[in-house]
């Protein structure tokens, strides 16, 4: 990347927001698209806040914020990100205009957690540049970072994202095909099942799922996957554990009661003030502050293990 690249992130919500801290860090210009003008207005002192934080404060000069993609300058731009609403048509739009103002070799990535890559781009001229670049609430704290490429995706494209992802200081891992939950979400949700099966059959509650994940196996993880984790242990003691846990698990197909009788009853989480807890804005405001402090210390402990953020490379 020179120091002329420029990364344009589509939508300022919570993870565009971060995700151009991500590019910032490691020296890229970013430009975030946010149509709203009081986000649009508050992206800056955000900004400086967070980064600030880690020793990149001197970054934020190189971040700015418009309100159209047909405002922007494209001649530079190597990469654009989709960090729209996740809504289908509202990210086909995204897809359009800058398949129609990018440069022919620019990258086209959306974040969705959602929708294939496959489907957003569908029927748009060039789908090889197009791949998944699905980031981890708070983006420019949780390093993984999921690459995924569609039938369409050429492998330049995905080494390219992969690359650009390290030199960043995050960790890529390439998702080869675009199937629902691509690879992270699908592994989350086949816990979450679980865990809410159990509560919902009155084996344990939702504070003892919670401990459970946090002081036991999830504690361990942040040492080590479950593959790696079962090499420690002995392949032979978990394989006979499987056998005798499999036939009992939830294999259910939709959502546990636990979770839609929550929503149809309007305890979404923070965002109503109840959800498997109760909140005010006050134990909202500590539990955030806890919560990324958390996140913070995991980083310190697990550095040695993150790719460094590079010196400036040309991606494009």
């Amino acid at each position: 990347m020179t120091s002329t690249s420029v990364a344009v992130i589509v939508g300022g919500g919570t993870m565009g927001a971060d995700v151009a801290i991500v590019f910032a860090r490691g020296g890229w210009r970013v430009v975030v698209v946010e149509p709203a003008a009081e986000r649009r207005q508050a992206l800056g002192s955000y900004w400086t806040v967070e980064l600030d934080k880690t020793g990149h404060g001197a970054a934020a000069g190189a971040m700015s914020a418009e309100a159209k993609m047909d405002d922007l300058a494209w001649d530079n731009v190597a990469i654009v990100v989709d960090c729209a609403p996740e809504r289908l048509d509202v990210k086909r739009v995204v897809f359009e205009t800058a398949a129609r103002l990018a440069r022919a070799d620019a990258i086209l990535a959306s974040n969705s957690s959602g929708f294939p890559i496959s489907q957003i781009v569908q029927g748009l001229p060039h789908p090889e540049r197009c791949a998944g670049l699905h980031f981890f609430m708070p983006a420019h704290l949780v390093p993984l970072v999921e690459v995924v490429s569609s039938a369409e995706t050429n492998q330049e494209t995905a080494e390219r994202l992969m690359t650009i992802m390290r030199d960043l200081g995050r960790v890529p891992v390439h998702v080869r095909r675009d199937l629902p939950g691509f690879l992270a979400n699908r592994m989350q949700h086949a816990l979450a099942r679980e865990a809410f099966a159990l509560i919902e059959a009155g084996i344990a509650s939702a504070e003892d799922v919670d401990a459970a994940v946090r002081f036991g196996f999830g504690f361990r993880f942040l040492a080590a996957g479950p593959a790696l984790q079962r090499d420690h242990a002995g392949l032979d003691v978990h394989c006979a554990a499987a056998a005798t846990m499999y036939p009992s698990l939830s294999v259910a197909t939709q959502p546990s009661s636990e979770l839609r009788d929550r929503v149809e009853a309007g305890r979404l989480g923070m965002k109503t003030g109840a959800g498997f807890y109760d909140w005010t804005p006050e134990t909202i405001a500590a539990e955030r502050e806890r919560y990324q402090s958390a996140l913070a210390a995991a980083l310190d402990i697990i550095a040695d293990d993150l790719p460094q953020i590079r010196p400036l490379e040309d991606h494009r």
